[in-house]
C-alpha cells in the first residue's frame, strides 16, 4: 500500500485538479488543488482487479443478483461498526447527496424547514433550496478549537414548519465524532421535535486514534424516525462511480422510500456492485486500517506546520481528511488571507463562507494526498504568511 506514491490526475477529467482555476484565483500550472473532497490514491488493488474481471469479460448488460452486495454491507457494518444490517433495509442511490434529494421528496413537501448545523457541509443547504425546503440553520458552538451542537439555540431557531434534520457525523467540515451523551441529545431534540433524521455517516470509516464512530442507529427510541446514510466513495476513493446507500430499518418508514425509488425508477449499476463488494472485504478493512494510520500523519504534518504560523488555528480533526483552518488571529480581512493562500501559495481550498454561518473566517484544506503534497502545502503556506512570522 503505497501512499506515498504520486499520482497525475491532470486530464483526467478530475474536477480536483482539472477545475480548480475555475473556481480560484491560482496559477494553473503549479496550482496544489486542496479543495474536492475526494483524494489521491489508487483503490484497494483487489477493487481494481474486480473491475478489470468485468472489463475482460467484456459484457455490461443489466444487472441481475444483488445478494452479494447486501451481503458486503451488512459484513462491513456489523464488524467495522457493531451494526447489523438487513438486506431489505438497504436502497442505493447515486450518490448521497442523490439520497438526501430524494429523502427531501419523499418526506417533506415544498416550504417545510430542514435542520442543520453549520458550519456544515455546503451541498446540504445547496439541494435544500434547490428543493425549495427552507433552510433552518442551528450553528454549532465553539469553545476554543473544538465545536459542540447547541440544542437550546437549535430550539429557539425553530418556527413550527420543520420536519427534517440532515445531521453530519461524523462532521464535515469541523472532524468532530460525535459523542454517545451528543447523539441522545440529537434523538431526544428529534423527538421532542416530531422531526424525522436523515444521518448522513459518509466519513464513518476515517476516524482516529482515541476517538470511536457510534452509528446513530445504535441511540435507543430513534429507529422509527431515522434514515442512515452511508457510502464507500470517502473510504474507498470511489466518489466518481456515484453509489451511495440509505438504510431504512423501520418498516413504516421505508415503504414510502421504496415507493419513490420504483417511481423514479433508480437501480444499482453493475459496476457499483461489483466495486462494493470488494470494497467491503477483509482486504478493504486491511488497505482502511492502512489509510487513516497515513492520513494521521498527514493530519499531524499539517496542524504542526500550520499551528506554527502566527494568527492561524487548524483545528483538531476527530475524523476526515480534510483540515479546518482558522485565519481570524491574523486580523485579515477575508480578501486577504484568501488572496495569500490562492495567489501567494497556490492552493486552492475551499472557501468557509460555503458551509454556512461560522465559516466566514476559514478555509477548508484537503489531507487526502500524498505526504510530499502535505509538505508542500505547508512550506507554500508558511512563505505566503511569511511577514507574520
Amino acid at each position: 500500500m503505497d501512499f506515498d506514491k504520486i499520482i497525475d490526475r491532470k486530464g483526467t477529467h478530475c474536477n480536483k485538479w482539472d477545475d480548480a482555476g475555475k473556481h480560484y484565483d491560482v496559477p494553473k500550472d503549479t496550482c496544489l488543488p486542496m479543495w474536492v473532497a475526494d483524494t489521491d490514491f489508487r483503490a484497494p488493488q483487489n477493487v481494481l482487479d474486480a473491475m478489470q474481471r468485468m472489463i475482460d469479460h467484456g459484457v455490461f448488460g443489466y444487472g441481475g443478483d444483488d445478494t452479494s452486495y447486501r451481503a458486503a454491507i451488512d459484513w462491513w457494518m456489523t464488524t467495522r461498526h457493531a451494526w447489523p444490517v438487513k438486506p431489505e433495509w438497504i436502497f442505493t442511490t447515486t450518490g448521497l447527496v442523490n439520497a438526501i434529494g430524494i429523502c427531501l421528496d419523499t418526506y417533506t413537501d415544498p416550504g417545510d424547514g430542514i435542520v442543520i448545523f453549520p458550519p456544515v457541509y455546503h451541498a446540504f443547504a445547496r439541494i435544500i433550496e434547490a428543493a425549495g425546503r427552507e433552510v433552518v440553520n442551528a450553528p454549532l458552538a465553539r469553545d476554543s478549537d473544538r465545536y459542540m451542537l447547541d440544542l437550546d439555540a437549535a430550539q429557539a431557531a425553530l418556527t413550527g414548519r420543520e420536519k427534517m434534520i440532515v445531521f453530519c457525523s461524523p462532521h464535515n467540515p469541523v472532524g468532530r465524532v460525535w459523542t454517545r451523551e451528543e447523539l441522545e441529545a440529537v434523538a431526544a431534540f428529534t423527538r421532542r421535535n416530531d422531526l424525522l433524521l436523515i444521518s448522513d455517516e459518509i466519513h464513518h470509516d476515517l476516524v482516529y486514534p482515541g476517538h470511536t464512530h457510534i452509528p446513530m442507529a445504535h441511540i435507543d427510541g430513534i429507529l422509527d424516525r431515522l434514515i442512515m446514510l452511508t457510502a464507500v466513495s470517502k473510504t474507498f476513493n470511489t466518489a466518481g462511480m456515484h453509489v451511495g446507500n440509505v438504510i431504512i430499518p423501520d418498516d413504516t418508514l421505508r415503504r414510502p422510500f421504496a415507493q419513490k425509488m420504483k417511481a423514479l425508477s433508480l437501480a444499482t449499476h453493475t459496476m457499483g456492485m461489483e466495486m462494493v463488494t470488494a470494497c467491503y472485504s477483509p482486504e478493504g478493512a486491511e488497505w482502511v486500517d492502512a489509510l487513516v494510520a497515513y492520513l494521521d500523519e498527514n493530519r499531524k504534518l499539517f496542524d504542526a506546520g500550520i499551528n506554527a504560523i502566527p494568527g492561524l488555528t487548524s483545528i483538531p480533526l476527530e475524523s476526515t481528511y480534510l483540515a479546518w483552518v482558522d485565519f481570524a488571529d491574523t486580523g485579515m480581512a477575508q480578501d486577504e488571507f484568501i488572496a495569500r493562500v490562492e495567489k501567494g501559495a497556490g492552493i486552492a481550498a475551499n472557501h468557509g463562507t460555503t458551509f454556512g454561518p461560522g465559516g466566514e473566517t476559514f478555509l477548508r484544506f484537503n489531507l487526502g494526498t500524498q505526504r510530499a503534497r502535505i509538505e508542500d502545502a505547508v512550506a507554500r503556506l508558511n512563505k505566503a504568511f511569511g511577514d507574520l512570522q
